[in-house]
């Protein structure tokens, strides 16, 4: 059974080089095949990028989440597209809203959205979308503004009522460990309703910590919880999940799979 993580925090799981290449060989041996790292900053991307471009195994998005808004850094949109151009950089992101952290800067942030959606038209990549308590803002941006590569709700957690809205985008569906919750019931709902073809996992390590390992810090490989839980809900064998969800990160992300 392989697995692909499309969503960790790799330079935060570990600050030194080999503690972050020990956590990405120990998912391989999980049998997580890719893991797309993410940072928040660009400052943070470079130098994971340096610690983390001897293994072939991660690919990389390159953004300014909205936790630094309100500090991007000096010209970072030439930034972003000049890191966007190396190698195994798949994605734009994270980008997006989060109102839960900061709604004082509601303006900025969709700023700052618009502009990772324009990089993301004129590259061509995907665009990786955070949302946190902002879905009446990010609704009317989604339908407006997705680029022609579509792009990853990441660790979605809104409702079914908001999922249908937007089944009509090219939009996949990232689910992370808060799925693995019995109480999170709307949640639960989404997954079973939508198609499984737009269905992803990831880690989102070292946050989102699956419920079999409450309390702990997560990691990449814990992501296999998720792939259970998507398993059970739907009613599904666990083997047929996970070969389509591994499919689709592919896709996702405008990948080929090596025969």
């Amino acid at each position: 059974m392989k697995l692909f993580d499309t969503h960790a925090h790799i330079g935060l799981i570990q600050d030194d080089q080999m503690s972050q290449l020990l956590a990405v060989q120990m998912a391989k041996v999980k049998g997580v095949t890719h893991v797309v790292s993410i940072t928040n900053s660009l400052a943070d991307f470079e130098k994971t990028y340096e610690n983390l471009k001897s293994n072939d195994s991660v690919l990389h998005a390159v953004g300014v989440s909205p936790t630094e808004v309100l500090n991007p850094g000096q010209n970072w949109e030439e930034r972003v597209m000049a890191n966007a151009k190396r190698d195994r950089v798949i994605a734009i992101g994270e980008t997006g809203l989060d109102y839960h952290h900061y709604a004082q800067a509601r303006s900025q942030q969709i700023e700052l959205m618009l502009k990772h959606l324009d990089i993301a038209r004129i590259l061509e990549k995907p665009i990786i979308i955070h949302n946190r308590d902002a879905k009446d803002d990010l609704l009317p941006i989604l339908f407006e503004k997705l680029p022609p590569k579509g792009g990853i709700l990441h660790c979605f957690g809104e409702d079914w009522a908001f999922a249908r809205k937007v089944l009509d985008l090219d939009l996949f569906f990232s689910f992370a460990g808060n799925l693995t919750f019995k109480h999170n019931r709307n949640l639960h709902e989404v997954a079973y309703r939508l198609p499984l073809d737009r269905i992803l996992i990831e880690s989102e390590a070292p946050f989102m910590t699956p419920h079999r390992y409450k309390g702990e810090r997560n990691k990449i490989h814990y992501l296999v919880e998720t792939l259970y839980a998507i398993a059970e809900i739907r009613d599904m064998a666990v083997e047929d999940v996970s070969e389509v969800i591994y499919d689709n990160s592919f896709r996702a992300f405008a990948l080929k799979q090596e025969s």
